[in-house]
């Protein structure tokens, strides 16, 4: 007796009884069923832990005494034009800090300067640059973050000319 004999015998009894249906649980659609053998992420959340250690982060670059004394300078002359209300358009390069692990980037920003909040230690900028515009929020940067500066103040011919009140390293 082959083994397909030996197990129709087996099995006669039951062999040509028609397919259970259960009367309380729905029939299961084969996408379903195939889902149930689908791959699957044994270590969840390894592929963003790898991408975020293979992310590179600049380190924060210590100024001199006297790179700072010059941002100072700079930051001065900003807060006496702001004051004066010239509110002169600046471009600012500083370090973000990265929230996830040591190091951060460098961002460069350009508006124009609503004032500098020497008690708050920030640059705040006109939101929209519109020094009419009072809904759109302020931009402020924190004066200890700042690479470097560059003033443009409009010329009385009405073109732009960069003022030599820059630094950068």
């Amino acid at each position: 007796m082959t083994d397909s004999q030996n197990a129709s015998s087996v099995y006669a009894d039951i062999i040509n009884l028609p397919h259970h249906k259960s009367a309380t649980r729905p029939h299961m659609s084969l996408y379903d069923r195939a889902a149930q053998f689908a791959p699957f992420a044994a270590l969840s959340g390894y592929e963003d832990m790898v991408r975020e250690t293979a992310r590179q982060t600049d380190s924060e670059i210590e100024l001199s005494d006297n790179e700072k004394d010059i941002i100072n300078g700079v930051l001065t002359e900003i807060a006496f034009l702001a004051e004066s209300g010239a509110h002169p358009t600046v471009s600012v390069t500083y370090f973000i800090p990265d929230s996830n692990k040591q190091g951060g980037r460098y961002e460069t920003y350009t508006g124009m300067v609503k004032k500098v909040d020497t008690f708050q230690k920030e640059l705040v900028f006109y939101g929209s640059g519109d020094i009419k515009d009072k809904r759109t929020p302020t931009k402020e940067l924190s004066i200890e973050r700042i690479f470097s500066l560059l003033i443009q103040i409009p010329s009385d011919s009405g073109q732009e000319q960069n003022e030599n009140s820059s630094i950068s390293i």
